[in-house]
């Protein structure tokens, strides 16, 4: 079996890791409604137009794309110390199925915090599935009692904020 190589995605693969993504949703929320293609071809575009804050790698066997993960990076407000500043999210990690639990996965965890010192991040982040703790927890991932996050919609669904909340602000 050859090796796989894990590597920044081509332009001419983003429709590829655009039907991972279909695929991967298809698997934890049944069938997307939409068009598949128009989908693969916005995502494709999306993708291309948001290269240098979206950063994709792919894992790659015998020239079939087996897996992706993106780093999304943002820039940080400037210190007196330190003007440019930017951190990570890992985002959108995922394997086919018949290639799990091989360490493809880690591989590509490996490879964005790679990506991520060699661009001088200053953290990194993931929100992670359950399933998937463990592994982000071996390469290097520990649990922040510093990080909250306040979920202002359903994905999909319109952001509605309750006035109590707005009213907390005054």
């Amino acid at each position: 079996m050859t090796a796989i190589e894990i590597r920044p995605a081509r332009p001419a693969e983003l429709e590829a890791v655009a039907r991972l993504r279909w695929r991967w949703v298809a698997e934890q929320d049944g069938l997307p409604d939409g068009d598949r293609d128009g989908f693969v071809r916005e995502f494709a575009a999306w993708a291309r137009e948001h290269a240098d804050t979206h950063r994709c790698l792919v894992a790659v066997r015998d020239g079939e794309i087996l897996g992706m993960a993106f780093l999304a990076i943002t820039a940080r407000v400037p210190t007196p110390a330190a003007f440019s500043r930017a951190a990570g999210d890992v985002q959108s990690v995922y394997v086919v199925p018949e290639a799990r639990d091989g360490g493809v996965g880690g591989q590509l965890i490996d490879a964005t915090l790679d990506l991520a010192a060699e661009l001088g991040l200053e953290r990194v982040t993931v929100h992670s599935s359950t399933r998937a703790i463990p592994a982000y927890e071996r390469h290097g991932f520990a649990r922040s009692p510093h990080l909250l996050q306040a979920r202002l919609s359903e994905p999909g669904a319109s952001p509605v904020r309750s006035s109590r909340s707005r009213t907390a602000r005054r």
